[in-house]
């Protein structure tokens, strides 16, 4: 019987279509019923780069308090090709109703000069930033129906304290020109730090970006990560800051000069760490952190006559008054023209030729360096800084002598930025022979006695507080310094703790240790028996100076300083206040200091100088300005 082929043949290409038919069925099935990646992937109609914004690093004081922490902020940000694919149908009167923005404004931010090359079309720009979180909330429920609209979250920065305003600093968004000069490091809309130590430590404390990679539907909401977030790269926190400053002191030193006009530094001698650095008025960093005030309250401070944004420590040059006094001692007994046990007398003035030149007040013979210290006596140290300045033979006299004497001062970190690790330092002024040279250009030369004032810390000498305190640590550890500085060390996103690079470097000042002690004595006794009677504590030895600085200003009271470390061995504080229009060294700023040193040792004040306090407290000489 014959087999007919070509019939089988037909049946066996019918069951394979029907079975390749069921295949294909059963794939689409699975594909599109019961594999939900497929159907989400099937959603997507592009994809895009998202920054992730780090958090930016904290910052403790020297014992783990916090100085500043950060809060959420939420940016509204828009990519321009993704608004345009879809402004046909974008809902603008609802759009700027949730955000309480007027039409004008919406065209405006998105009229952007595209052909800038800090704009994209294809990028996140910002709309509108700084949201409240209640309008963030609001916003977030409709988004959705917004296309090429997205809200980046960032971290601002918030103030557990009231204090530290100058020290710390603050954010704001970066300008056209670091823009310009930072290598694509920032984007329009970033923050960086603009002031104190945000600043100084911005590339520290900013972290690193990270991108994540979004698949996005029509409409432009995110679905998704691409290829499961392999591709993305996270944000890496900056390095959390751990200062020097003691945050109780601060503070208490804040309060101490509450409605005056001045600055208070504060240093450990064995380190240079600075335990305090103030400048009054200040005020409260809260008004600078992001908000719908901000702008307010920045205008307000800047407008302000008395200056809050002027950091009085670093910035302000006034001259030393009588704090230079133990460098002239110093310096002389280094150079041979000054003995420790030398005396000198004074009738109530620097006489020259029967001439009274310049004045002083009544105070006991000063038989030494010691007394001389100790009853702040201008005949003394007029003389003894022209027997410094006139040593050399005539030729060479006083030009070479004044040099001299100079070279002494840069050592003690005089006219120069000491270079601490904080922006907007100053570096004084101390004069050399060229200022004299123009000055006195119509005369055949000029002499030692037409500078006298320089001996007594005035003329055109001029020192910031900063290089003041600086002065009482190196004197505090008998011939040498280190350079002050803020930050002790940083701790990275991973935990790993690294110290700050600051120079440890040891600064001699090129005075032999023995010539200290005579000084250090009489600057002993100024608080014992001498113009610092008020700055006496019965179990802490302070060594101090009293200065009353001469204002130059119509109407100004001269200005109040003092500097001191203590105790007198192993010393654990050098200090310098400063205090504008105060009066006498010793009225208010070596009370002041003597509270600081007192809290600062024992923890507390003794309840007999509470009075003190108070009175500190109190004083209001913002009124004694001219």
């Amino acid at each position: 019987m014959a087999v007919d082929h070509n019939k089988n043949r037909g049946s066996i290409i019918q069951v394979v279509f029907i079975i390749a038919t069921l295949v294909i069925i059963g794939q689409l099935l699975n594909l599109q019923v019961f594999n939900q990646s497929f159907q989400e992937r099937a959603e997507v109609a592009g994809s895009s780069s998202q920054l992730e914004y780090p958090s930016r690093g904290l910052i403790f004081d020297r014992n783990g308090e916090l100085l500043v922490v950060n809060k959420p902020i939420y940016d509204l940000m828009f990519i321009y090709n993704q608004f345009e694919d879809h402004a046909a149908n974008f809902d603008t009167t609802k759009f700027c109703r949730l955000l309480g923005v007027t039409k004008e404004y919406f065209i405006a931010a998105l009229d952007k000069n595209w052909r800038d090359p800090r704009y994209s079309k294809a990028k996140a720009e910002p709309f509108l930033t700084r949201l409240p979180q209640e309008q963030y909330a609001t916003l977030q429920e409709s988004l959705y129906e917004f296309p090429g609209f997205i809200v980046q979250e960032r971290n601002a920065r918030a103030y557990p304290h009231r204090s530290s305003a100058h020290l710390l600093g603050y954010i704001g968004e970066v300008g056209p020109k670091l823009l310009e000069d930072s290598a694509h490091v920032y984007n329009v809309g970033d923050y960086t730090g603009i002031s104190g130590l945000e600043r100084e430590y911005e590339a520290n404390l900013r972290g690193t970006k990270g991108i994540r990679l979004v698949e996005k539907d029509i409409y432009g909401r995110v679905i998704g990560s691409v290829e499961g977030g392999d591709r993305d790269v996270d944000a890496l926190a900056g390095d959390d800051l751990f200062s020097t400053i003691d945050l109780e002191l601060q503070t208490y030193g804040e309060e101490l000069m509450q409605n005056k006009i001045g600055s208070i530094v504060a240093i450990e001698p064995a380190t240079g760490e600075i335990l305090a650095m103030i400048s009054t008025p200040t005020y409260d960093p809260s008004l600078l952190a992001f908000g719908p005030e901000r702008g307010k309250n920045y205008a307000a401070l800047l407008q302000d006559s008395l200056q809050p944004f002027f950091n009085r420590g670093i910035q302000a040059e006034y001259p030393p008054g009588s704090l230079f006094k133990p460098l002239v001692a110093l310096i002389g007994m280094q150079v041979g023209t000054l003995h420790s046990q030398r005396g000198i007398s004074c009738q109530g003035a620097y006489f020259l030729n029967g001439m009274r030149l310049t004045g002083c007040h009544g105070h006991p013979y000063c038989k030494d360096v010691a007394t001389a210290i100790q009853h702040s006596c201008n005949a003394y140290f007029v003389t003894a800084f022209r027997e410094i300045i006139d040593r050399f033979p005539d030729e060479r006299t006083p030009r070479e002598g004044l040099t001299d004497f100079n070279s002494y001062l840069y050592n003690f970190g005089m006219g120069k930025a000491l270079g601490i690790d904080f922006p907007g330092e100053k570096g004084g002024n101390v004069p050399g022979p060229a200022v004299y040279d123009r000055a006195y250009a119509q005369e055949t030369g000029w002499k030692s006695v037409w500078l006298r004032s320089l001996g007594i810390g005035q003329g055109e000498l001029l020192t910031t507080n900063i290089q003041l305190a600086n002065m009482a640590a190196a004197i505090a550890n008998r011939g040498y310094y280190y350079t002050p500085h803020l930050t002790r060390s940083f701790r990275t996103a991973k935990g790993d703790e690294r110290i700050a690079e600051m120079s440890s470097e040891r600064h001699e000042t090129g005075i032999d240790a023995q010539h200290f002690e005579p000084v250090i004595d009489g600057m002993e006794m100024v608080v014992r028996a001498g113009t610092a009677q008020a700055a006496f504590i019965p179990d802490i030895p302070i060594c101090g100076k009293t200065g009353t600085a001469e204002n130059n200003q119509r109407g100004g009271q001269d200005h109040s300083i003092f500097f001191a470390f203590a105790p007198k061995e192993n010393p654990q504080i050098a200090i310098a206040v400063y205090v504008e229009n105060g009066g006498w060294g010793g009225s208010y700023a070596a009370p002041i200091v003597s509270l600081m040193i007192e809290r600062y040792i024992k923890g507390e004040i003794s309840s007999n100088r509470r009075w003190l306090e108070e009175r500190m407290f109190n004083a209001d000489l913002i009124g004694r300005q001219p």
